[in-house]
């Protein structure tokens, strides 16, 4: 039986996230477009593992997902049946033989997303749907300034729309990095994990701490507090890409 990894980008505009859900029209997960073209090329009942389960409208530039199977198809005729059959905006873009035991979910150390925002003086008719148009002027020094207290361990459950959330919310964010120029700033956000929303709620506040509505020390208060109604908006999904999963 082998092994078998996936690296995968996709346009998740039209989709209700990468996990397939019990009771939801068929068709509408990232996970079971893979899957159908995958049992079409196997003639094999296949489950698809992938390292993170982004929700609906987020889009993957390196989701990393593996299945096993008995298929004898070398590895470059697997990336070119799938890219044949998959739909238009989501790509196989690597394959290779895994261990034994690689589980793409569970042997994940990290995650890096990647949120995109518009700023220029006319909202940009092409990015619309891989950006968010701020109409506020957005300081990004202020902003970098917030995400500093976000670094390291921390109770994030400010930032968990779930509020029946029986897991940990304890989760360590290794890095925020906050650039731009007179176009577009991006907001990079690496952890060790993420919840569903929990990285646009942090943009959400950030951009916040940008636009004067709140000062960026004022990040370390709604972080001790647990209270998900003192953390900014959820940042609309078009903006956010999953750039890496980190092994």
């Amino acid at each position: 039986m082998r092994n078998i990894k996936l690296e995968i980008e996709y346009d998740g505009g039209r989709y209700e996230g990468w996990q397939k859900q019990a009771g939801r029209q068929q068709g509408v997960a990232v996970q079971e477009k893979l899957e159908d073209v995958l049992r079409k090329m196997t003639q094999e009942e296949i489950e698809l593992i992938g390292a993170a389960r982004t929700e609906a409208g987020v889009h993957a530039y390196a989701q990393i997902a593996n299945f096993r199977s008995e298929t004898q198809m070398k590895l470059h005729e697997i990336k070119h049946y799938m890219n044949r059959y998959l739909p238009r905006d989501i790509a196989v873009t690597g394959v290779w033989e895994a261990p034994e035991r690689f589980h793409a979910a569970f042997h994940a150390k990290a995650f890096l997303y990647e949120y995109r925002i518009g700023i220029g003086e006319v909202p940009s008719v092409f990015e619309r749907r891989y950006s968010y148009y701020s109409f506020d002027r957005l300081d990004i020094r202020k902003m970098q300034e917030a995400a500093a207290f976000c670094i390291g361990r921390h109770d994030f459950r400010a930032f968990s729309d779930n509020r029946r959330m029986k897991k940990s919310t304890e989760r360590e964010i290794f890095e925020i990095d906050i650039y731009g120029d007179s176009a577009e700033i991006l907001i990079s956000v690496k952890g060790d994990d993420f919840w569903p929303n929990m990285v646009r709620i942090l943009v959400g506040t950030l951009m916040q701490a940008g636009n004067g509505a709140i000062a960026p020390a004022r990040m370390k208060e709604i972080i001790q507090s647990r209270d998900r109604s003192l953390a900014g908006e959820t940042a609309e999904a078009r903006g956010l890409f999953l750039r890496e999963c980190c092994y």
